[in-house]
């Protein structure tokens, strides 16, 4: 049971709905991410609706780093779920699960992902996303060796986009677990259907200098 009860959507102030309308940036690069048979998150709405004020200010970091960020999906959901993995936060990892497939991971990939850098068959490039990852939840940056190997392949918005990623879901982990949310019922329903892909590519030609 979470410490607090999440807000039913009849309960949530006029407010929040003014603050999910921040999670659209105003010059994306991704679009938006695909809500048919996907997690809605409701826990985590209804429990940031408690605090609508912060919510808006959250939500228009959060939806530059889902659709404006200069990383691609892919690398974005690479941070995320280790992220995720780190923290044991079963929420986040339940929720970007389907993000990261629609951003082309392989479930293969995915369970790699909780192996670490040093499982096999990543490029040196998502090692290094991952290990940075690592470096940044464990110590509070990023070891020399490990930026040589990310700006040799990323700019400096993408090595900024790359930190503040971390950031961001680092301290949802912390909240999702600070406030015990359990995992939506949808959840249940939704892992006995099968993945369908989105009917939209990956939007990789906007994002500069990305991994061959």
């Amino acid at each position: 049971m979470a410490r607090i009860e999440p807000l039913t959507i009849k309960q949530w102030p006029p407010r929040m709905r003014q603050a999910l309308a921040a999670m659209l940036p105003p010059e994306p690069r991704h679009p938006r991410p695909v809500r048919e048979d996907r997690p809605m998150s409701m826990n985590t709405l209804g429990t940031l609706a408690h605090h609508p004020a912060l919510s808006q200010a959250f939500f228009t970091f959060n939806g530059h780093v889902i659709m404006a960020t200069t990383l691609s999906e892919r690398q974005r959901e690479l941070l995320v779920l280790r992220v995720a993995t780190l923290r044991q936060s079963a929420y986040e990892w339940a929720q970007h699960l389907y993000m990261g497939r629609d951003a082309g991971l392989t479930d293969e990939e995915i369970a790699r992902i909780s192996w670490g850098p040093d499982a096999p068959f990543w490029t040196p490039l998502e090692s290094a996303l991952l290990r940075a990852v690592d470096e940044l939840v464990a110590d509070g940056a990023i070891s020399q060796p490990t930026w040589d190997v990310l700006a040799s392949d990323l700019d400096a918005q993408q090595l900024l986009d790359v930190i503040f990623t971390v950031g961001a879901y680092e301290t949802i982990a912390w909240m999702m677990r600070s406030f015990d949310l359990a995992l939506d019922p949808e959840l249940i329903e939704l892992r006995s259907k099968p993945y369908v892909a989105p009917v939209h590519a990956p939007n990789e030609a906007s994002v500069k200098r990305q991994e061959p």
